[in-house]
């Protein structure tokens, strides 16, 4: 009998590609061991930002796994969602302290959205959870540990709508943890404890519900397909109307965030017993 693969030659599919598992995948650096991940973002460049709980809140890792640079901003004591938009314009959801902040590609802030630890009721925010832009600049966070809804921003942070509220009816959260904006502009929202994911179109009126996954917790599209991660822990695959294609394993406790390059490589943001980056490195077809 052959013996067991090391971990890091490990393989596995999504239905659709298969990959090399690669755990973890960031090399260690003088910056020391990650902390607790929250979530993940590849840029233009392939450079991966990775926002944890712990001070330096971001860690920019270069295509080989290895540490450029670590980033912190006293209004970020706690980081939960990250998003990079078509600008390299980074999107960080400063969830303890109530607030998004927007920085440019030199790490300027450019742009709050909410106010500094105040944490309002029905509106931005309360604890929120994630981030997502549109093509045009909208900007769509989800508003999930305090509050239960969506809010909509224009690109220089005009509050345009918010929707939502606690319950399990259509267009009712509890826990909205992920957001995405999908190529043909729904948007999508992981209603992590109520086990769905709903769908809305650019205004937030209910389009539908995708039911077939187990606490969805983050959310990301290539425009060909649409990754879930759960907290079974596994990742999932969508085709672009929400039907589950296929499911893999992920390695940790559970997987608490998603992203993937122009490669095809997937990064999960894997949360304990080892918190680490691990790269589903793309190898074929399946």
């Amino acid at each position: 009998m052959a013996p067991p693969a090391a971990p890091n030659t490990y393989r596995m599919t999504d239905g659709e590609s298969t990959y090399q598992m690669m755990r973890p995948w960031q090399k260690p650096s003088a910056q020391g061991n990650v902390g607790v991940i929250s979530q993940l973002a590849v840029d233009s460049r392939g450079h991966v930002f990775v926002l944890q709980r712990t001070a330096p809140h971001v860690l920019v890792y270069d295509r080989d796994g290895n540490l450029e640079r670590a980033f912190d901003h006293p209004q970020l004591p706690t980081g939960h969602g990250i998003f990079i938009d078509r600008k390299d314009q980074l999107y960080l959801v400063s969830y303890d302290a109530h607030q998004v902040l927007v920085f440019d590609r030199d790490f300027q802030l450019l742009m709050e959205l909410g106010r500094f630890n105040t944490p309002s009721w029905g509106a931005p925010f309360s604890h929120p959870t994630d981030v997502a832009v549109a093509a045009d600049g909208d900007i769509y966070v989800s508003d999930g540990y305090g509050n239960a809804y969506v809010h909509r921003f224009d690109k220089i942070g005009r509050h345009l709508s918010t929707w939502g509220g606690v319950g399990r009816g259509p267009g009712q959260f509890s826990t909205p943890h992920g957001v995405w904006v999908l190529g043909d502009e729904r948007v999508a929202v992981c209603d992590r404890d109520n086990e769905r994911i709903q769908v809305f179109d650019r205004e937030g009126r209910f389009l539908e519900e995708w039911g077939d996954v187990l606490r969805p917790m983050d959310i990301w599209s290539d425009g060909r397909s649409i990754f879930v991660a759960e907290q079974s822990p596994r990742l999932a695959r969508l085709d672009m109307n929400g039907r589950v294609q296929a499911r893999l394993r992920t390695f940790g406790v559970y997987p608490h965030g998603v992203s993937g390059d122009a490669d095809g490589n997937l990064f999960i943001a894997e949360q304990g017993p080892t918190h680490c980056v691990t790269k589903y490195q793309r190898i074929g077809s399946a």
